[in-house]
């Protein structure tokens, strides 16, 4: 495994001698606390640090900063209640420690969540409640574990630092290039853009839950130029364009690198307005990055994995970068693969294999993904060609334990709701997970201020594990 130093969080990391290790695995024995504890007497705005202490619920009624060197750590257990469209403006360490019993909550107190058919028209969710969490060029390090971030993205007022636009309505943004940011158990719901745009920075994105995430546009996890690291076991629904994506876009120096494993894209791409073709609907691999995308489950998604190529079937430069790179690259070679994918519409199952609709794409039939796409398409099929999917509508059900298919809703079904996602037993995902792919983990791996413990593909396809490891939502 590759190892990371980040500069600026050894006091933080110091801190995790609370901590005890068993069985090679970082436990969290009792909470920790770090400088003074943040008083809830009073609604919040300004520059704010320490400790946001247990059960306790925090106004905030402004734009509220984590100055260069301070850090804001969040114990299990907390609500955040944000008014006015605030925002947070990391610049220094933020770290929100809620427990799978305790989780921590961001939100806006002024929105409830909804359940059933959901559109960009008629649900609040994308309409943008508080503004999100900005991680600027001096944030060494972003951990979200156990933490609910429902309805952000109202929109920037005002640029905290350089990158980010006025008018910009994420969840969180990212923009630290040796930066670390580890969101893991976590949950979002509901944004108008990208769920979390990162620029840079190693990151881990585990066992998370997205819901309606984009209203009329915007990814999941959209990683752009200098981003590396993995999004893994990730539940991703009803999301309005790409579940994940990696693109290089203002790169300044090193690659886009993204391992996109084992996580289940449900209901992804319907809700883009743009050119038909031109956006994916669950994994999006373009402009010289490199990805692996191993393992997933895509179920009534618009397109497949989409390998994103030049403006024709022939173009000699590929947008994605599919050639063969450093054996020290985080990722040496895109490579895809052993994913199961299931389609309510032929329109569906004519783009498992995407096709050059509106852009070219240079997206290869994979023997091991069920179906088997290399057969179904024959050795005459070159990418881009289009075809007739129609007899794969219905096929390959992946069995979830409770969520019904066929599901003509499939486009405006946007939440988990009282739905399960877990395999059954007999599902035809079990046992056919890749196993021999390396992955590299480039984030400290700690209880509280790392990756709680190091990632690795699952024996089953999706980011539910027969053995009950995976997401654990």
């Amino acid at each position: 495994m590759k190892q990371l130093k980040v500069a600026g969080i050894g006091l933080v990391l110091a801190m995790a001698l609370a901590s005890c290790s068993k069985n090679g695995t970082t436990v969290s024995n009792a909470q920790i606390q770090i400088g003074q504890a943040v008083s809830n007497t009073s609604p919040l705005s300004g520059a704010i640090k320490g400790t946001m202490k247990t059960g306790l619920t925090y106004i905030i009624n402004g734009d509220v900063t984590i100055n260069s060197g301070d850090t804001l750590l969040v114990q299990k257990g907390v609500t955040i209640q944000v008014n006015n469209g605030s925002n947070f403006f990391v610049n220094g360490t933020m770290v929100s420690l809620g427990t799978k019993d305790a989780p921590v909550t961001i939100t806006d107190p002024h929105r409830t969540k909804t359940t059933g058919s959901s559109t960009a028209s008629s649900d609040s969710a994308y309409a943008g409640g508080w503004g999100g969490i900005w991680a600027g060029p001096t944030c060494p390090l972003l951990v979200l574990k156990w933490t609910h971030l429902d309805f952000p993205g109202a929109g920037l007022q005002t640029t905290p630092f350089a990158g980010p636009s006025v008018g910009d309505q994420y969840a969180v943004y990212f923009g630290n290039y040796s930066g670390v940011f580890i969101m893991e158990d976590s949950w979002i719901y509901g944004t108008p853009d990208d769920a979390i745009r990162f620029y840079g920075g190693n990151i881990a994105m585990v066992r998370n839950t997205l819901e309606k995430c984009g209203g009329t546009g915007g990814d999941g996890f959209n990683a752009k130029g200098g981003t590396q690291g993995i999004m893994a076991y990730n539940l991703i629904i009803g999301g309005a364009t790409n579940g994940t994506k990696s693109a290089n876009d203002k790169s300044t120096g090193r690659q886009c690198m993204i391992g996109m494993f084992n996580n289940t894209y449900v209901n992804d791409g319907h809700r883009n307005t743009g050119t038909f073709g031109a956006r994916s609907g669950s994994i999006e691999v373009e402009n010289n990055s490199r990805a692996l995308a191993y393992n997933n489950i895509i179920v009534d998604c618009k397109f497949g994995v989409r390998i994103a190529g030049g403006n024709t079937v022939t173009a000699k430069v590929y947008l994605a970068d599919t050639t063969m790179g450093s054996s020290s690259d985080f990722i040496q070679q895109t490579g895809y693969g052993y994913n199961l994918y299931y389609a309510d519409a032929a329109v569906l199952a004519n783009q498992f294999v995407p096709t050059n609709v509106a852009q070219a794409v240079v997206t290869h039939p994979q023997a091991t993904d069920i179906p088997n796409l290399a057969s179904f398409l024959g050795s005459s099929y070159t990418f881009g060609m289009q075809y007739d999917g129609s007899t794969l509508v219905g096929k390959n059900n992946p069995m979830f334990v409770n969520y019904p298919l066929p599901n003509l809703n499939y486009q405006t079904q946007c939440s988990v709701d009282g739905y399960d996602f877990h395999l059954q037993s007999a599902s035809p995902a079990v046992g056919k997970g890749y196993q021999g792919f390396t992955v590299n983990i480039n984030v400290p791996v700690d209880a509280n201020f790392g990756l709680t413990k190091a990632v690795t593909p699952g024996k089953d396809l999706g980011c539910y594990q027969i053995d009950g490891s995976g997401n654990q939502h």
